[in-house]
């Protein structure tokens, strides 16, 4: 795997009709998030360029970016559990940015994400992954809410992601915020547990 940038896609929607929205994209989803910002960002979002600070909780994320999205469980809010890794998922998760009447989602994660930070998150992994795996078998899984029962599939989807492809994704993604570069093949990639 080697790290795929997302900004340039996002930024390329700007002014354009969306494939997945009606009308022209007008907001730069690459910027911060405008209603919290970076300091605002929800505990559970992945590092990576994407994240969300303060959104409603109309759970309307999943509907157009469930590979990406998913909600937490106090006041249903939406948070980024897997980054996007090419132009469709892009597509999928600035449609779901779109539809957040708050604004909450922000692409400016690169500035705010170092090595260090991103190893101090996958040490203190151990929080998100014991949220995900109550929020996948809770009472949510039983719920006659179709949109509980969405999120509690979200949350083992994020379950999954964290034993299941995160940390090589993060592993490229550290050499990104390092070298200014996508890895190639005779390139050491940076460890987490270090």
């Amino acid at each position: 795997m080697t790290y795929w940038d997302p900004i340039p896609t996002v930024r390329a929607l700007v002014g354009r009709p969306h494939p997945l929205w009606r009308g022209d994209l007008e907001h730069d989803w690459s910027e911060p998030a405008p209603d919290g910002g970076w300091e605002g960002r929800d505990w559970r979002n992945v590092p990576g360029p994407f994240y969300t600070a303060n959104t409603d909780n109309c759970c309307t994320g999943r509907q157009y970016a469930p590979r990406l999205v998913t909600y937490e469980d106090e006041e249903l809010r939406e948070f980024v559990f897997r980054q996007p890794v090419g132009a469709v998922e892009v597509q999928e998760l600035v449609c779901a940015a779109e539809c957040d009447p708050f604004a909450g989602y922000g692409g400016d994660g690169d500035l705010h994400w170092t090595p260090e930070l991103v190893r101090d998150w996958w040490r203190e992994r151990g929080g998100v992954q014991e949220w995900a795996r109550r929020m996948g078998r809770s009472e949510w899984m039983l719920s006659d809410r179709e949109h509980l029962r969405d999120a509690a599939v979200g949350a083992r989807a994020y379950f999954t992601h964290l034993s299941q492809g995160l940390e090589a994704y993060l592993r490229d993604y550290m050499f990104w915020l390092a070298e200014g570069r996508p890895a190639t093949s005779g390139d050491r990639l940076p460890v987490l547990d270090a």
